[in-house]
């Protein structure tokens, strides 16, 4: 299997790459959106490509050539404005699923937000509610896609060391969960078929990430 990360220089991102690199029959490439993020994956003898998603979706679909699956893990970040929330976390999401549907790849792993309901929708900060608006209309175009589509809420993220513990159900109370963790969770239901057509919530828990994952 050869799995492309999107938004792999991402602080999610690269835990990501850096497992399914270590992860014995899988490979990787890395979509970055700068030309020394490439060049430093490449120095590592990781396969990397430079795309901007800001561009349109003929601009990307060379990075879909021989890949199996896709994992999304790309943001605009907390410090940018809600016009590139919508032209990264929507925009963007939503020309990779189209990418992907182009080139005949039909396995995709999207990283989403705690909650995307209409009522998260209504209950966001105003500084916050555009990226739950993004989120929940990327996450709906996913849906409605045709794809193999898994969707990810993680809760709140952390830069603590992985713990390798989680619990994870179709819906929970929010709560903490390090970046590693999640990564952790994202490589592991890429490669799991019974999870297509699924999406659930994932903290901090009790479980292993294949017992948490086994328990859905």
């Amino acid at each position: 299997m050869k799995v492309l990360v999107i938004g792999a220089n991402g602080q999610v991102g690269q835990y990501v790459v850096n497992q399914l690199h270590e992860t014995p029959g899988v490979s990787v490439r890395a979509m970055v959106r700068k030309e020394e993020q490439q060049s430093a994956l490449l120095k590592r003898g990781i396969d990397a490509v430079c795309v901007d998603l800001e561009e349109e979706v003929t601009s990307m679909t060379h990075a879909y050539k021989d890949i199996d699956a896709v994992i999304f893990t790309a943001g605009s970040g907390p410090n940018t404005g809600a016009d590139k929330t919508m032209t990264i976390d929507l925009d963007g999401a939503i020309k990779t699923i189209e990418a992907a549907k182009q080139q005949g790849v039909k396995r995709y792993v999207m990283v989403s937000s705690f909650d995307t309901t209409r009522a998260a929708i209504q209950a966001a900060p105003e500084n916050f509610k555009p990226y739950v608006v993004a989120k929940h209309y990327a996450d709906d175009w996913l849906r409605r896609s045709g794809l193999d589509y898994t969707i990810i809420h993680p809760g709140r993220l952390t830069n603590e060391p992985a713990q390798g513990k989680v619990t994870i159900k179709e819906t929970i109370e929010i709560g903490n969960i390090p970046r590693a963790d999640v990564a952790s969770v994202l490589v592991e239901t890429v490669q799991n078929d019974r999870l297509i057509g699924r999406e659930f919530q994932v903290i901090s828990g009790d479980d292993t990430v294949m017992k948490g994952l086994k328990n859905l």
